[in-house]
């Protein structure tokens, strides 16, 4: 049911085009997915997702865990069916939530956590930040939510340790998640044998900021043979630079049949150097948060729609954009609505940087395939940078 194949490489870097099949649709590579944490991606509906193409969206196991229960959504049919999404769904295991709890609350100096949330080997115990009540995740546990969820594909449950932890404690999260990542996959097969459902498990890297644990790391979750690997714990705060240089040391360690996923992850600046470094899978809710502020991409970068400049504009968002917020409203009515507070400013907006990132990914296919890559990527940098007025 899952299959992934190349069909492109470029020959000048490791970006390549690609598709995965899943039960509920064929994924094109490189991709970025929408992010719809609590079941929705944030303003927008599914219609509006399908009409800018959207091939897959992302979904939260923790959030959708809390509230509204999965097995209220197993009873409905599955994320799918309650949804109404008939395209391809990630669901990520949760833990990056459970974890990012603790930071939000604050870390002493050697990074143990305070009571927000409690570690052992067996898994993790944390606070529902809804009404505080105690919860405790496990690996099994993490499968069996993702299992009564239904997506096409399921993360294994890793710790992600802060960006600034020391390195043992980097080490020991590491080996953690990988005897994790274990008994995930013993659960999954478990899962998956008593159930219709067929759904693909992830593997993640993790390891920090150490290219020593990161190709330790590698090299341990790349034997496990995931239909899929994903790399964890970057662009947390560590920088651009260090997130590159964490990226380059993780792909000569992968097997080249199977797409690589790097969560959290989707700028356009980011996109193109990772996609460059060879990474397949992004996702991310900078594109949708930008939009609530009333910022929004163009070809010559980002700009505020907020900004008096647009106050009289009769142009779209960007002239040459086709999405149906640019072909029908202007930047003055746009401006108006985000400073009125009116929600449907939040969906125009969105609807244009999400279209902005998916045309993007469909343009770096056909650049790929012609083997052009390298000269857009350096073309478009230098323009989107640019930061031109006269936009």
């Amino acid at each position: 049911m899952f299959e992934f194949k190349i069909h492109h490489k470029d020959k000048n870097s490791l970006a390549r085009t690609g598709t995965f099949k899943t039960p509920h649709g064929i994924i094109h590579t490189p991709v970025f997915m929408p992010v719809g944490t609590k079941g929705t991606v944030k303003t927008v509906s599914q219609d509006d997702l399908k009409k800018i193409d959207a091939e897959i969206i992302l979904a939260n196991t923790y959030h959708l865990y809390l509230r509204p229960g999965e097995k209220v959504i197993k009873k409905l049919g599955g994320l799918h069916k309650w949804m109404s999404w008939n395209r391809p769904i990630l669901t990520d295991s949760g833990g990056f939530q459970v974890f990012s709890l603790a930071q939000e609350k604050g870390l002493t100096k050697n990074t143990k956590f305070k009571t927000a949330i409690k570690i052992d080997e067996n898994g993790v115990e944390f606070k529902s930040h809804l009404d505080g009540s105690h919860h405790y995740f496990t690996p099994e546990k993490a499968m069996q939510i993702q299992h009564d969820l239904g997506a096409d594909i399921i993360m294994a449950f890793d710790e992600c340790a802060p960006a600034q932890s020391s390195k043992k404690y980097f080490k020991e999260a590491m080996i953690r998640t990988h005897n994790w990542l274990i008994r995930c996959k013993k659960e999954h097969e478990k899962f998956s044998k008593k159930s219709q459902k067929k759904q693909a498990l992830f593997g993640i890297i993790q390891g920090g900021t150490y290219k020593d644990l990161r190709e330790e790391s590698a090299k341990f979750v790349n034997k496990l043979d995931f239909p899929g690997i994903a790399i964890g714990g970057l662009s947390v705060g560590e920088g651009k630079h260090t997130m590159l240089k964490m990226i380059e040391k993780v792909t000569p360690h992968m097997d080249k049949n199977k797409p690589l996923y790097l969560m959290g992850v989707g700028t356009p600046e980011d996109l193109l150097e990772c996609i460059d470094r060879g990474i397949d899978m992004f996702d991310c809710v900078h594109p949708t948060r930008m939009s609530r502020h009333g910022a929004f991409f163009t070809e010559h970068g980002r700009f505020s729609i907020k900004n008096t400049r647009f106050k009289t504009d009769k142009f779209p968002l960007q002239k040459n954009c086709k999405c149906e917020t640019c072909k029908s409203y202007c930047r003055s009515y746009l401006r108006h609505l985000i400073s009125e507070n009116e929600i449907l400013g939040l969906r125009l907006i969105t609807i244009h940087n999400l279209h902005f990132l998916l045309n993007l990914m469909r343009t770096i296919q056909k650049e790929i395939k012609e083997n052009n890559f390298t000269k857009f990527k350096r073309n478009f940098l230098r323009k989107f940078k640019s930061k031109n007025e006269k936009i």
